[in-house]
């Protein structure tokens, strides 16, 4: 089996390690906000001016998801966000943090990870929330203490799942959930999770199911992430996982990357054709839910594909992290 590209520099720091402390903003105010879904952090000067024109390259996608109510793909990168529109490549002008742990949800997105420069907020930035395609941010806990690289989101319920990496205020090491955008949270131990995670999934409507992509291969959890059975045969990576209401999307790489279209309720599964990717993987895959014949994946070496017939035929939007139109 080839692993080559699992363990090269490019993967090693995009799927495996993120963005270490060297790379992390060394802006940031070190005062504590309270613990508040509606205390807002950050908010843009202005809101015409938010969305620019992008003709550049991004580095380090931590993420990247459709958000209905702004009807865009958007790719959260190490300097804010990305987003592709009606065949457009568009940029944000303010909140250029390094985006981490992202899901895009119908009405916004959630996200971890690390404050941008000149930013007031402390490092890492816990969970922040958006309603508005990130003008503004509102803080849900953490900040200061977490940057939780692991973390799921139901689109539409808005359930959460994160795995923590270390003790901090109301969590110890673990996996933990929280229904009610994050006021509180349950433990659930994740049994039969085996390997370095690199990607959760949360079904839109159903939080009981979640799906996690491991150095161990795919693994699916219907209790809610207390215990995960392992979709894939033994020396395979799984490398991405997707939902929507009724099918799971998952990447893996064996010998070459696959993407695989998963029904849990019947078992099945289908593959898709790829275009060509030697020696490279698939990180992040997404549906438009407005039109689920639009599927879009990013991959290990900053290339983006996006298809308008259900996985048919792929359009690349991204080479090598430079856009393309």
């Amino acid at each position: 089996m080839n692993r080559k590209w699992f363990a090269a520099p490019l993967l090693a720091g995009l799927l495996l390690a993120g963005c270490g402390e060297a790379e992390e903003p060394e802006e940031s105010n070190p005062e504590t906000t309270t613990n508040s879904e509606t205390e807002t952090n950050e908010t843009a000067e202005t809101t015409e001016d938010f969305e620019v024109a992008f003709d550049g390259r991004m580095d380090h996608v931590h993420g990247m998801g459709y958000i209905e109510n702004e009807e865009g793909l958007y790719f959260a990168s190490h300097h804010g966000l990305k987003i592709y529109r009606d065949g457009k490549w568009l940029e944000t002008s303010d909140h250029l943090h390094d985006y981490m742990g992202f899901n895009a949800v119908d009405d916004g997105f959630y996200t971890s990870g690390h404050p941008g420069p000149g930013s007031m907020m402390q490092n890492p930035i816990g969970i922040q929330r958006s309603k508005d395609g990130g003008r503004s941010l509102n803080h849900m806990g953490f900040e200061g203490e977490t940057d939780f690289h692991g973390m799921a989101a139901g689109y539409r319920s808005h359930h959460l799942f994160v795995m923590n990496p270390q003790e901090n205020s109301q969590m110890g090491p673990g996996y933990f959930r929280s229904e009610d955008e994050g006021e509180n949270w349950q433990q659930v131990s994740g049994t039969g999770l085996e390997g370095e995670v690199s990607s959760f999934a949360m079904h839109p409507s159903d939080s009981q199911l979640i799906a996690a992509a491991t150095t161990e291969g795919i693994f699916l959890s219907k209790d809610g992430g207390e215990s995960f059975t392992r979709l894939t045969e033994d020396g395979i990576y799984g490398t991405a996982v997707f939902f929507n209401e009724e099918t799971l999307y998952y990447a893996t790489y064996g010998t070459q990357a696959e993407l695989i279209q998963y029904t849990w309720e019947k078992d099945e599964e289908q593959a898709f054709e790829l275009p060509d990717m030697p020696e490279d993987g698939i990180l992040y895959i997404a549906q438009n839910p407005s039109d689920t014949d639009e599927i879009a994946f990013y991959t290990a070496a900053g290339h983006a594909f996006i298809s308008e017939d259900g996985g048919g035929a792929w359009k690349q939007i991204l080479n090598a992290g430079q856009v393309e139109e």
